[in-house]
């Protein structure tokens, strides 16, 4: 594929952030001649599908306005912060921890409209679809970590649903197991982080016993050995909390929760140190420093009204407690933004709804703040390089303008910037570098992948195959108006490569997966690897040049650690997990995957129970070694 003349992303296709010429009358689009029609209008008395999603934004930046404010930066209003959904927080996973899977697809046509007569049917209850109307809202509302750029008022903890427009029709993925959580924060009295938790060498039911080969009873030759296995051991609120993390620095593997940040030891899971914290820690980073510091925001109260807005710094080596600084924040929707942070180098940025700063990790020194202009940086990205998404003003909400930048740690100037067709809005970013970003059109409900060159300038527009439909899963980043670019797995990027998961085939006797490497140059695909018969494969991030993967576990087979090879193949497993402990594998909510020095470590990415004695007995993290 040739590349266009400038920066906007190619002609043709579907997604491709495209604008006609300027003046060209905008059709509304047809369908085919046979295209299936809309159904007929329900008869008199018939129920009637819900009113439409909330109002729009008012005119101006996007955000509605207190009396003396300026217009915010192009977002559309959120709904308010009572809007909830209801339904129980916290559901659990199906059979074996597995989560409850959505209904099935409708494949969709290259006309069919998200939200009308092509939508999936999302998950609900018990893995039962919920209920389609023609014209009804994408579940899920616009969540800040998923496809649908916004701000709603729900944060959903393990479900992830985005839209692909890839050669022929909008394409959906979706992983399950939604969850919202309440405005109001029950106090059930501060944990005790303070005590060292239950490792359970024993049978796996968090007693504590000393018997070290009980989990490794039923092992064979050739598989991995369970090193240690952990149980929940802070009292949390009514509805659970999630994990932040888990970070390995050296050998201690670091994990947040609630009010608390704990490293363990990856050997034996003995606790090393413990950080109580004042309030619920609310905000982290995806990677520390390189000489394991890292900024964590913690909440400035312990009340239904506090909201994230201080800043804590922490030595993950020791668990010492540096710097610590609060935020201020000035306008209705800045006060009402969670905060994103990333670091990269010795700066930590701290994104936010309309404004940003900036400080250095190893001393709390603001670098840098809320750039002049009518363009300010919402979110970053961090690692190697330093991304910056901004957002332009404009004089339509529903025709946004953004930009995506690199940004110099050290001083926040831009070293270039990308602009995008007009309404497509930075969603994610996948890859640091290579820079691969996730950008969507709210709405005609779109979702496109860019890779950009190390000048700024278009690389390539990812566009697949007619037939694959991708699950990217962003886990549990969403946070109420608040903006985080980073947190993505099913995903892996080379020099030359973008890696991505399909969706699970559920048509066959048990659930399977592909891997498809797409070329950055060109933005096609270059090859798919089946996963192995009856698994799901996930990757996770590049391993000595190879993609490393996450085989899932099923209900008789235990998970394992795989690579491919950048050609690609078949995965090759480097670290089988025993299949006599998968069902204590598969337990763990929203699990996390890590992998460093041989051991692979799962964490649990959320503890909720019904009650006190079932949260005691949830277990948070198991490690595998040789």
């Amino acid at each position: 594929m040739t590349q266009p003349p400038s920066q906007q992303p190619p002609q043709g296709g579907f997604g491709s952030p495209q604008e006609p010429p300027q003046g060209t009358p905008q059709p509304p689009p047809q369908a085919p001649q046979g295209a299936p029609q809309p159904p007929p209008p329900a008869p008199q008395g018939a129920p009637q599908p819900p009113p439409p999603g909330p109002p729009q934004a008012q005119p101006g930046y996007g955000y509605p306005q207190a009396p003396g404010e300026q217009p915010g930066y192009g977002y559309p209003q959120a709904p308010g912060p009572y809007s909830q959904q209801p339904g129980p927080y916290g559901a659990q996973p199906g059979p074996y921890g597995q989560p409850a899977q959505p209904g099935p697809y409708i494949q969709p046509g290259p006309y069919t409209q998200p939200g009308a007569y092509g939508q999936p049917t999302q998950p609900g209850g018990y893995g039962y679809p919920q209920q389609q109307y023609p014209g009804a809202p994408v579940p899920g509302g616009s969540g800040t970590g998923g496809p649908f750029k916004g701000k709603p008022a729900v944060v959903i903890g393990a479900a992830l649903a985005a839209l692909l427009v890839v050669g022929g029709g909008i394409f959906f993925a979706t992983s399950g197991d939604d969850e919202e959580k309440p405005v109001a924060k029950p106090s059930t009295g501060p944990a005790d982080p303070s005590a060292s938790p239950t490792v359970d060498e024993g049978d796996g039911n968090g007693d504590g016993r000393e018997v070290d080969d009980d989990l490794n009873a039923g092992r064979k030759a050739g598989e991995a050995k369970v090193l240690w296995l952990t149980t929940n051991d802070i009292d949390l609120p009514r509805n659970g909390a999630d994990v932040h993390g888990p970070w390995i620095v050296g050998d201690t593997i670091v994990k947040g929760m609630y009010r608390s940040l704990t490293g363990y030891s990856v050997a034996d899971g003995k606790q090393k140190w413990t950080l109580a914290l004042p309030a619920d820690l609310c905000a982290a980073p995806g990677n520390p420093t390189t000489d394991g510091k890292i900024v964590i925001g913690v909440e400035n109260g312990t009340t239904d009204k506090a909201d994230c807005s201080d800043l804590q710094m922490v030595d993950l080596n020791t668990g010492k407690a540096g710097w610590k600084k609060s935020i201020t924040k000035n306008g209705t929707w800045d006060l009402m933004s969670d905060i994103g942070l990333a670091i990269s180098g010795d700066t930590v940025t701290v994104g936010r709804t309309g404004n940003s700063n900036a400080y250095r990790v190893s001393d709390g020194k603001e670098l840098f703040g809320k750039p002049a202009g009518t363009c300010q940086p919402f979110a970053f990205a961090g690692g190697p390089k330093l991304i910056a998404a901004t957002s332009c003003r404009t004089d339509d909400v529903n025709n946004p303008q953004h930009q995506v930048q690199e940004i110099d740690p050290a001083t926040g100037k831009p070293k270039w910037t990308y602009k995008p067709q007009r309404g497509w809005e930075i969603d994610k970013v996948y890859s640091v570098s290579p820079l691969v970003v996730s950008l969507t059109q709210r709405e005609e409900k779109k979702w496109t992948i860019l890779a950009i060159k190390e000048n700024g300038t278009l690389r390539s527009q990812l566009v697949g195959d007619k037939e694959d439909k991708f699950a990217v899963d962003c886990g549990n980043d969403f946070s109420i108006f608040g903006e985080n670019l980073e947190g993505c797995t099913g995903i892996a990027a080379d020099a030359n490569s973008f890696y991505m998961a399909t969706e699970d085939d559920t048509s066959g006797s048990s659930r399977t997966n592909k891997v498809v490497a797409f070329d950055l140059n060109t933005g096609k695909p270059k090859w798919k690897s089946k996963a192995p018969a009856g698994r799901v494969v996930k990757p996770l991030r590049m391993e000595g040049g190879n993609v490393l993967l996450y085989v899932e576990a099923t209900y008789d087979k235990g998970g394992a650690i795989a690579t491919l090879a950048p050609t690609g193949g078949a995965p090759a497993v480097v670290l089988q997990h025993p299949a006599s402990t998968t069902r204590i594998e598969s337990s763990f909510f929203t699990s996390k995957i890590a992998y460093a020095g041989g051991r692979s470590f799962i964490v649990s990415g959320r503890v909720s129970a019904s009650n006190d004695k079932e949260e005691k007995s949830q277990k948070t993290m198991m490690a595998f070694g040789k």
